[in-house]
């Protein structure tokens, strides 16, 4: 595999000049309604002065307070508008992201919205941003908010409820990002019959991305809604309970505790199980995976002042071995390959990613593989490795990997591949009529990479996914075509990656990863296939905007000096 590092000569063009930004903040907070022209006295609605009408060009943002709040004012086709300036996700700054056309994006996590009507159009994240008037008059720009709104920075979009008497079922299986984004999803768009969302959870749908790296949480706080928002849009979630078989002809789910549910459409959700041990000492008190709420809170509290080992260097044993760093004794990690994300994003970025750790005095055992875990009184004690060193351990957490949760569709005739994902069109139907597959699950086609059937374990995907089987439920014809966009967080600071880049032959650095400043592109057949980046925003979200408008760029293109075509 060839690595090619090219000079820092074109660091600052795309780190100042991807966002079309003007990031100066503006505006006149307060102004009396009586200013605003053509209007009169209006005391529910606060009116700023925030620009002249020739301060911004086509293409660019700026971000100018009205009352207290922060709006994002934008300028496209002519026009202007007004929005949110925080994304609905975690709040990052919509105004250090990247505008493309009438949809802007977040440089953090990827999720867009469109800046004309505020709604949300790719994930993560679930909620539109608010939008406002904008009015120009005099070569002025005059934003207005409504008081009753200025402290909201997020909007739910318009929902119906269930009528009683409509004798229709939509039955959701897991209680992940897929199943809630299509049930929200049919409820925007006025279906009104039954939803059912059946869990293995103790809980509704949580942020299960935050379990891995702020794992000290209360169950409040990751709860994606709060619980008397299924209630108010008559969505039933029915937690602890799991699908064991399906029976297709009879379009009915048997379920964990015996009951037998009737579906009109079925939604196969369930998502990915964390993959076990398979060595002696595997089920001794102490050896745990991350999987559930319950899990993360039991992981933080057993680690405290004691000795971890972490099995597994991929994103959710660093991430882990990264929250653990200032809190256990102490912090080992055992991975089978020289460095840490090595397949996925590289060795050079694997070797920083360590790099970083090791700083924090995590201990890393590399090109290794666990033989056994040695207990004591059904309690684990160490860890023995193949070169037959053996690691001290109070508790060794295991991320090493997934195994889709299919087992319940044996002898339903769904269709599944060799690792068990379920196969999906591009509508995310699968074989059977009326059953759809969402999330993790899924074995989809992936329009960025001509339709290649891959197997993609992101939120956003998910999500994403979620949306699409919904809209095809209701016969509104869509098709996924989605560009994968993740994140990892190492100490506070994230790597963030877009694209599809398994099999990639070639890794081009703009920057260097050993100043912990880098975009790397990832290249097959002369194709930048994937992105990722350190300290470099909004570059990967830039990618990820234009990958999705159809671009295809080349590896010509990643060696250039020049990155302006990243400005398209």
């Amino acid at each position: 595999m060839n690595h090619v590092t090219l000079p820092r000569n074109s660091l600052k063009l795309i780190v100042s000049s991807l966002t079309g930004v003007r990031s100066k903040k503006t505006g006149v907070a307060g102004m009396s309604h009586s200013q605003e022209p053509g209007e009169g006295a209006d005391q529910g609605v606060v009116t700023g002065l925030v620009c002249q009408e020739a301060d911004l060009k086509d293409g660019q943002m700026k971000e100018v307070k009205v009352g207290d709040q922060e709006v994002l004012l934008v300028r496209t086709q002519g026009q202007y508008s007004a929005v949110g300036s925080r994304c609905s996700h975690y709040n990052a700054p919509l105004i250090k992201g990247v505008l493309v056309g009438d949809r802007v994006r977040c440089p953090f996590h990827g999720a867009c919205f469109n800046v004309r009507t505020g709604d949300i159009e790719e994930y993560p994240g679930l909620d539109s941003l608010p939008s406002y008037k904008v009015k120009v008059e005099d070569g002025k720009v005059y934003v207005s908010i409504n008081k009753n709104s200025l402290k909201l920075t997020k909007r739910v979009k318009e929902m119906c409820s269930m009528v009683p008497g409509i004798k229709h079922t939509i039955l959701l299986i897991g209680g992940g990002p897929a199943s809630l984004v299509c049930a929200e999803t049919l409820r925007q768009n006025c279906y009104q019959g039954r939803i059912i969302m059946v869990t293995k959870d103790s809980i509704p749908p949580f942020d299960k991305p935050k379990l891995s790296k702020a794992m000290n949480v209360d169950s409040s706080s990751i709860l994606l809604r709060p619980s008397d928002f299924y209630q108010q849009y008559g969505i039933e979630v029915w937690t602890q309970k799991e699908a064991v078989s399906v029976d297709t002809a009879d379009k009915a789910v048997k379920l964990s505790d015996g009951t037998l549910q009737h579906y009109d459409q079925l939604l196969i959700s369930t998502g990915c199980r964390a993959r076990p041990l398979d060595c002696p000492g595997w089920d001794l008190k102490g050896v745990t995976l991350l999987q559930r709420y319950e899990d993360a809170k039991e992981i933080h509290n057993a680690c405290l002042g004691q000795k971890a080992v972490v099995i597994g260097a991929s994103f959710i044993g660093m991430e882990v071995a990264s929250y653990l760093s200032d809190k256990a004794a102490s912090v080992a990690v055992v991975g089978p390959s020289r460095y840490p994300f090595e397949k996925s994003l590289g060795p050079e970025i694997g070797k920083m990613s360590m790099q970083m750790l090791e700083e924090q005095n995590v201990k890393f055992y590399m090109n290794e593989r666990v033989t056994e875990i040695q207990g004591e009184n059904g309690k684990v004690k160490g860890v023995l490795l193949k070169s037959g060193r053996v690691l001290e351990a109070d508790v060794v957490i295991v991320g090493i990997g997934v195994i889709p949760n299919s087992d319940f569709l044996l002898g339903s005739k769904l269709e599944v591949n060799s690792g068990k994902a379920v196969i999906v069109d591009k509508f995310m139907r699968t074989n059977i009529p009326d059953i759809f597959s969402a999330g993790d699950i899924t074995s989809f086609p992936l329009s960025i990479r001509g339709d290649q059937r891959v197997n993609v374990g992101h939120w956003q995907m998910s999500q994403a996914q979620g949306r699409v089987a919904g809209l095809n439920m209701l016969k509104k014809q869509t098709k996924f075509e989605s560009v994968p966009f993740f994140w990892t967080v190492l100490l506070g600071k994230s790597i963030r990656y877009t694209g599809y880049g398994e099999g990639y032959t070639e890794i081009i650095f703009q920057g260097k990863v050993e100043e912990r400043k880098f975009l790397a592109f990832y290249i097959k057949d002369d194709e930048v296939v994937a992105a990722a980046s350190f300290m470099f925003d909004p570059a990967v979200a830039r990618l990820a905007e234009l990958m999705a408008t159809g671009h295809v760029f080349t590896k010509a293109q990643a060696q250039a000096d020049d990155l302006s075509w990243l400005q398209m």
